[in-house]
């Protein structure tokens, strides 16, 4: 018994003094903003041949391929001649981070500035390689509101639970204040049709235009924020010699992992069309929406939940139909209101989600199943991913892989008016995190979408129904057959019986 106290106190006391050890939020760093004397760079002088030469328009090209989207980012940063801004929720250190920081690098190299801002919790590139990113004179990193490197690192984040949990989910990749990705993508192999057990459908939005400046706006007030901290004061490293070895082996495992990804990814059909100009653009007005990162400094309310609140405005607008695309989804009652509402119009409401079998968050789906009889009652199109369609939507060769998973955040609606960016419908995006998006107004755009998700939608997903009972069911159309489910389909007892525990995960946390 004595010992077990004992214990208990250490653990006590370790856990006490690593609450103290806060992240240096203080540590100086020089303001900076995106480059505006760019307009005779290649990528901007492309951008305005691309559009017809004009610079008072915006032109869109969706990415919905990952090895294209892959390629487009690849492809820009070699085109870079004056700047590259960086902004993701995550990178990993797998072929696709190491074959995007060596576009980094190789770009740096080349003069050109490079601004790289990460969100913390998720990005498993270990610091010293980021370190070695920042050490060069022509690449800056800064880290989104970081967990302190003294101490233990999980206790650290216990200890400042308040602010630890509240992240950066943006995205966004812009380069030389000219020509844009906004989407849904963070830097790892699944969202790039790079992984080869598994499949995240996901999508982008090439752009350029005026919005552009938008999107670099926002990026500026996001690192120069007091939560983007430089990675100098994250890493005490002082010996040079590690972090040169330290390129020359990543340099090493570059070469090794990106030489054929390299070379496939910026040859795809797409980006040779579009490098060509054989694809024209969609030209169209398009604003981007964007949560302040003061809201992660700020107790939540509708205030500061910039980004929902718009899309919330821009659904109530509709006159006939919408379509939304979201992998988490926890509607609650104000959800399951607005939801009512557009069904009291008349107005058409598809849904695509995740099913518990694709779903990649099992306390996510735990959370959603409670609203799924509720989302039927107000009359909502319900539909569910397949975990096997991964070979339906994956380009020739790769239907090796087993399982699918939704990752799409985007919106059409009234086939004229389309949403893509980062926003989930969850508690953690609505309030919790931050979040960005363009809204664009194209009924060619939106029409174009609106056909290719009604087209796909019942290729790789299943239907769900309720009958008079409440008793829910799958439908699908599989190889030719008509399928139905009476539980969650392709899940295993043990997948049925974790959703069930999870229940008890806190809702607002998910």
């Amino acid at each position: 018994m004595n010992r077990l106290y004992k214990f208990s106190v250490a653990i006590s006391l370790v856990m006490l003094l690593s609450s103290c050890v806060s992240a240096p939020l203080g540590y100086p760093k020089q303001e900076s903003i995106a480059l505006t004397d760019t307009s005779q760079a290649r990528e901007a002088i492309a951008a305005r041949e691309w559009v017809g030469g004009r610079e008072d328009v915006n032109g869109f090209y969706p990415l919905s391929e990952g090895f294209d989207a892959f390629g487009a980012r690849l492809k820009l940063m070699d085109m870079a001649e004056a700047s590259i801004d960086v902004q993701y929720f995550l990178m990993k250190p797998d072929n696709a981070g190491l074959v995007f920081a060596s576009g980094m690098l190789n770009a740096a190299d080349r003069g050109v500035r490079v601004r790289f801002l990460l969100d913390d919790i998720f990005t498993s590139v270990e610091d010293v390689d980021l370190a070695m990113l920042d050490a060069h004179p022509n690449i800056e990193v800064r880290i989104f509101n970081p967990i302190s490197r003294k101490g233990i690192y999980s206790f650290n984040y216990l200890g400042h639970f308040k602010l630890a949990n509240r992240r950066m989910h943006n995205k966004a990749f812009v380069i030389d204040n000219a020509i844009a990705i906004v989407g849904g993508r963070n830097i790892a192999a699944e969202y790039f049709q790079l992984e080869t057990t598994g499949e995240f459908i996901d999508f982008d939005m090439l752009t350029v235009g005026p919005v552009v400046r938008e999107v670099s706006s926002q990026f500026d007030r996001y690192w120069n924020h007091v939560l983007a901290v430089p990675m100098e004061a994250l890493f005490s490293e002082s010996d040079k010699e590690k972090l040169a070895d330290t390129r020359k082996q990543v340099n090493q495992l570059m070469a090794e992992a990106g030489e054929s990804i390299y070379a496939d990814a910026i040859n795809t059909l797409i980006l040779q069309q579009l490098s060509s100009n054989k694809i024209k653009p969609y030209i169209a007005d398009a604003r981007l929406i964007t949560d302040d990162p003061q809201k992660l400094l700020e107790e939540v309310s509708d205030e500061q939940q910039i980004v929902v609140n718009e899309m919330r405005d821009a659904l109530l607008q509709a006159d006939s139909e919408v379509i939304i695309l979201t992998p988490y989804l926890i509607p609650r009652d104000r959800g399951i209101e607005l939801l009512k509402e557009l069904n009291s119009k008349g107005i058409r409401v598809t849904i695509l989600t995740n099913s518990l079998a694709t779903n990649n968050h099992t306390a996510v789906h735990s959370a959603y199943a409670r609203y799924r009889r509720r989302m039927l009652d107000a009359g909502v199109e319900l539909w569910e991913a397949r975990a096997d369609a991964a070979k339906i939507t994956t380009p020739d060769g790769k239907t090796q892989l087993d399982k699918l998973t939704l990752h799409t955040k985007g919106m059409v609606i009234d086939r004229k008016r389309v949403f893509v960016g980062s926003l989930n419908l969850d508690p953690r995006s609505i309030d919790i995190n931050t979040e960005m998006g363009l809204l664009i107004d194209s009924p060619e755009l939106g029409k174009l979408l609106t056909e290719q998700v009604r087209e796909h939608i019942p290729s790789v997903a299943y239907r769900v129904n309720m009958d008079d009972d409440g008793h829910l069911s799958w439908h699908a159309t599989i190889d030719g057959n008509e399928v139905i489910e009476n539980k969650e389909p392709q899940t295993t007892g043990w997948d049925r019986f974790k959703a069930w525990f999870l229940k008890i995960a806190p809702e607002k946390q998910l």
